[in-house]
């Protein structure tokens, strides 16, 4: 289901400005190579200048071309439209994965084998990543299902406390250990009490450490290998730009995932880093946080975020 909150979404605002330039340049030109050639140089600076990567920018510029070659723009009236629906187009072709993630589907599979399905969520610390496990939970817990969180941040100060307090808030329950203690241990303890007490899901915050950080890796390879999570989540902020593709690219090697949860959506930023995340790592962005409230987390769809960086262009 594509998001229904309007208003909301300005992370995209300035990568749309930036391309409705690009559609009227088109509009108005004859399409051939050597007029198209200067205005995919543009719209490939654009595209960059909005924290889209280089080789990302280069496929949407390429795959553009292709759709305009032969293509006739009427003589008279709307002249764009052509232009944006090959640009529309090329965009979800970008964006597109291999195969369909959906996390109910998991769950579906995993009550069949009588199992918790098991959920880990990685990334740098800033990103909202214990928040976004909230907002998880909250939508698993509106669709019926129980929950348990594992507090595996046992290293940032506060960090079992936030994840108490959001607990408590929703009505489920943390495994937790001291601070210090095995990440691993706190998780499989709770992967443990999920089997014991028939809970549905048990979703597991991790630390988030800078990630060139050897120790934060040897600790998420080893709880991935003493839980072996049913999916791991890379949570990422809209607001780093490039940074995110960066960081989701090094724990996309590292420690490896499934899906990717962008953040801060409803805040001022460019909006191009969730072209290049999906592109670059060829996981999915499954949700998008588009607000404080438990309730601010949407589907993310290809079709839905073509429709927002042109829909007025």
């Amino acid at each position: 289901m594509a998001p229904s909150s309007e208003g909301k979404l300005r992370v995209f605002e300035k990568l749309k400005q930036g391309l409705r330039g690009v559609v009227e340049r088109i509009s108005k030109s004859e399409l051939s190579e050597k007029d198209l050639e200067p205005i995919m140089w543009d719209l490939h600076l654009q595209l960059i200048a909005n924290d889209v990567a280089v080789a990302v920018a280069d496929k949407i510029c390429q795959a553009l071309k292709k759709r305009l070659e032969g293509v006739a723009l009427p003589r008279f009236g709307e002249k764009s439209a052509p232009v944006k629906d090959a640009l529309h187009e090329a965009v979800v072709e970008v964006l597109a994965t291999k195969g369909e993630l959906d996390i109910f589907d998991l769950i579906s599979e995993k009550k069949a084998e009588r199992e918790p399905f098991v959920a880990m969520f990685i990334g740098i610390n800033g990103t909202g990543k214990t928040t976004t496990i909230a907002k998880v939970a909250k939508l698993l817990l509106s669709k019926g299902y129980k929950v348990v969180l594992a507090s595996g941040d046992t290293y940032r100060a506060g960090a079992i406390e936030q994840l108490d307090e959001h607990a408590r808030r929703l009505g489920v329950r943390v495994v937790k250990h001291r601070y210090g203690a095995d990440p691993a241990a706190v998780s499989f303890d709770a992967v443990q009490h999920a089997r014991a007490q028939g809970i549905d899901a048990v979703l597991i915050d991790t630390a988030g450490r800078m990630q060139t950080n050897r120790n934060l890796m040897d600790e998420l390879r080893k709880i991935k290998r003493v839980v072996q999570p049913d999916l791991t989540v890379m949570v990422l902020d809209s607001l780093i730009g490039n940074d995110a593709t960066d960081q989701a690219e090094t724990f996309n090697d590292q420690i490896g995932f499934d899906a990717a949860i962008l953040t801060k959506v409803d805040a001022d930023a460019n909006g191009g880093s969730s072209l290049s995340v999906s592109y670059l790592t060829g996981k999915p962005i499954i949700y998008v946080g588009v607000g404080q409230g438990y309730g601010d987390l949407q589907r993310f769809d290809a079709a839905w975020f073509a429709d927002k960086i042109l829909g007025d262009t």
